[in-house]
């Protein structure tokens, strides 16, 4: 062999040596690669998760430091869950978990880091790889008012005390230092158990609990009276310092029978005072006495000279009609209602329409204003045609939550779209009161 093709020969081996380097080069820097993606992707939902488990975990507490110890504590436990020691090769390590309370938002930021070795990259001088990963989640402040349907059919089928139970749940998924709540319950009229607060952020979850559980089932169902209180509540806190996110929470177990108003009359002395008018056609009940009719409210509607109803739902501003013309009583729609009471039957016809009408007005009212209304049904009866002319007692609570599958008639796209939920027996109540609390907090993100 001559001295040129020995030259040739070696120069040959030396290329294909340093080909043979760069191929496993680049294999090392695909295969590394590959593993270092499959851990950053591992590690970005490790991160995602913890960040919401401490959005959600930051309601448990009656301190800041209690609850930015509760959050933490979740992002850990979720973090691990989600990504294990070893996983790839890796070590996966939470470097930041901070959780800020500034005016009623809580922000909370989760970084982590994943460093793992390498293999056939270490002949290009790498020893590691380090995917790194960071998510935040800011849950904004909440104004919100909880209405409890304590009406008397819920003592009657047994399910008063899982409502006690189920309402009590849903308020635990609530931060007593950062939220606004407000506690109104309803039966033939209403009641503010638990005044929101107008002023400073937070609320008394020990007081709403005692409230709650010291709860009377008994007397008809004047939905609009728990709703126009729901509404106030909402409506009293200052413009400057209301909430971004406003929510009414309304629960009940059936068609709503009865409404509030002032009914005025030319005897005097003859059914003077605010009283809550139910679709037995039997006369004012208290607004806030639920067991009985009361002999200082009571009277016959139909000893009114004029056998009329008010043209305006009055409740509020009992004697003086004329003093806010809001929601229509007589001459409202959707559906028919007359002010004629001339007769039994007419009465109960016209206060049974004009109580799913205002129940409704109410609502969509509030949602002009930008409140969420959430509905939760309770009971078989809600999916009958037990209602009004044969109406779907349901269709009513759909309306008012503004979703899709609602009538079409009171669907607002452009207006804030809520949730219905139907709890078909007891045992699905609780998990119902948990669906709306987790569609509420995912919207407050």
């Amino acid at each position: 062999m001559t001295p040129i093709l020995q030259r040739q020969r070696g120069a040959v081996t030396i290329m294909v040596a340093v080909a043979l380097l760069v191929l496993l080069a680049v294999a090392g820097l695909v295969v590394d690669s590959g593993l270092a993606y499959m851990v950053k992707a591992r590690l970005n939902a490790a991160v995602d998760s913890a960040a919401l488990a401490a959005a959600r975990a930051v309601t448990d507490g009656n301190t800041q430091e209690a609850q930015r110890a509760s959050a933490q504590t979740a992002a850990d436990q979720f973090f691990a869950a989600n990504i294990p020691q070893g996983y790839l090769s890796s070590k996966p390590t939470i470097t930041e978990k901070t959780v800020t309370f500034s005016a009623g938002t809580v922000t909370i930021d989760i970084a982590a880091k994943a460093p793992m070795p390498v293999s056939l990259m270490q002949l290009l001088g790498f020893t590691s790889m380090n995917p790194v990963a960071t998510a935040q989640t800011i849950r904004r402040d909440l104004d919100m008012a909880l209405v409890v349907d304590r009406s008397g059919s819920l003592a009657v089928d047994g399910s008063a005390p899982t409502v006690q139970k189920s309402a009590i749940s849903f308020l635990n998924k609530f931060n007593v230092t950062q939220d606004r709540v407000g506690l109104i319950s309803f039966a033939a009229g209403a009641s503010i158990d638990r005044a929101i607060s107008t002023d400073t952020r937070g609320f008394n979850r020990a007081a709403m609990v005692s409230a709650i559980g010291s709860y009377d089932f008994e007397g008809g169902t004047s939905s609009v009276e728990g709703l126009w209180n729901a509404r106030e509540q909402l409506n009293l806190i200052p413009l400057a310092k209301r909430s971004a996110m406003r929510v009414i929470v309304f629960f009940s177990d059936g068609q709503p029978t009865g409404l509030g108003t002032y009914q005025a009359h030319a005897n005097p002395g003859l059914c003077t005072k605010a009283g809550s008018i139910q679709s037995t056609g039997s006369g004012l009940w208290s607004l806030t006495e639920t067991n009985s009719e009361i002999s200082d409210y009571y009277c016959k509607l139909r000893n009114n000279p004029a056998k009329t109803l008010s043209a305006w739902y009055n409740a509020h501003n009992p004697g003086n009609e004329l003093a806010k013309r809001e929601f229509r009583l007589a001459g409202g729609g959707p559906r028919t209602v007359t002010d004629d009471i001339g007769s039994t039957d007419m009465l109960k016809k016209n206060i049974n329409a004009a109580a799913y009408n205002l129940a409704e007005a109410v609502a969509a009212k509030a949602r002009e204003e930008k409140i969420f209304v959430f509905t939760l049904g309770l009971g078989a009866s809600l999916k009958d045609s037990s209602g009004y002319n044969g109406e779907n007692n349901e269709a009513f609570l759909k309306c008012m939550a503004n979703v899709p599958e609602g009538p079409s008639r009171c669907y607002k796209p452009a207006q804030p779209v809520g949730m219905y939920c139907y709890a078909a027996t007891d045992a699905d109540l609780t998990p119902c009161f948990s669906k709306l609390a987790s569609a509420i907090l995912r919207i407050s993100k």
